[in-house]
């Protein structure tokens, strides 16, 4: 079965202070994505990188589903809106890109 991997890549609005909205984003996610029904992974947070290759944005989202039935049941589940609302109406950018991901754990 293929699995799907889910980018979200942020750049929070100017007026956000990019600290506190990544710790307050990080938190919506702990609380509300882990349960979602075909979600395996969750990660999340500002960049750790020393590349320096961001291109502005501030903070990412990697979520990896069992399958793409799993991301088309995501979207619209009310866990997900809680994260997806917030994201939106803090952000400047974002930019989201899903990479189909065969399963190796078979």
């Amino acid at each position: 079965m293929t699995q799907v991997v889910h980018v979200v890549l942020v750049r929070w609005a100017p007026h956000e202070p990019a600290d506190g909205t990544g710790h307050e984003a990080s938190a919506l996610v702990d609380a509300h994505l882990h349960p979602i029904p075909g979600v395996i992974t969750v990660d999340r947070g500002p960049s750790v990188s020393i590349e320096g290759l961001e291109g502005g944005f501030d903070w990412a989202l990697v979520v990896r589903f069992a399958s793409p039935e799993a991301v088309e049941a995501y979207l619209p589940h009310p866990e997900h809106v809680v994260v997806a609302d917030f994201l939106g109406s803090r952000s400047e950018a974002f930019v989201v890109f899903d990479i189909a991901s065969p399963d190796t754990s078979a």
